[in-house]
């Protein structure tokens, strides 16, 4: 396994998709790497040479990945919170924050149902 940016990558997957488990780096921005390094989109990351890795070591340093995105996501959501910005207190109470209904389906952001004691009477 190559190991970029901390991140130990898939050997027998194409380097396009292999560079996209680095949190942070997509699709277009993996295309961008490998144009930038000129290694074709197609080549296994078994099959590349130590300079090629480098060179793609050096286009994902420059790129913030990892831990800084991780902290900068967390930040702007605290942020939001500190404010009292809608969204905040949105993720504050745990409920989806991007509009979606909340009377019902929203068991993945609220959790499992919380049934009332006796509620037959």
């Amino acid at each position: 396994m190559a190991r970029i940016a901390g991140i130990d990558i898939p050997r027998e997957k194409r380097v396009l998709v292999s560079l996209t488990y680095i949190y942070g780096i997509g699709l277009p921005t993996s295309k961008k790497i490998l144009e930038e390094c000129k290694i074709s989109e197609d080549t296994r990351v078994k099959d590349l040479t130590e300079d090629e890795v480098n060179a793609i070591r050096q286009q994902v340093d420059s790129i913030k990945v990892e831990g800084d995105v991780r902290r900068e996501e967390s930040l702007n959501i605290k942020r939001l919170m500190e404010i009292g910005a809608y969204r905040g207190i949105r993720h504050r109470r745990g409920l989806p924050v991007r509009g979606q209904r909340s009377k019902t389906n929203a068991r993945t952001r609220k959790g499992p149902r919380r049934t009332m004691a006796n509620k037959k009477k």
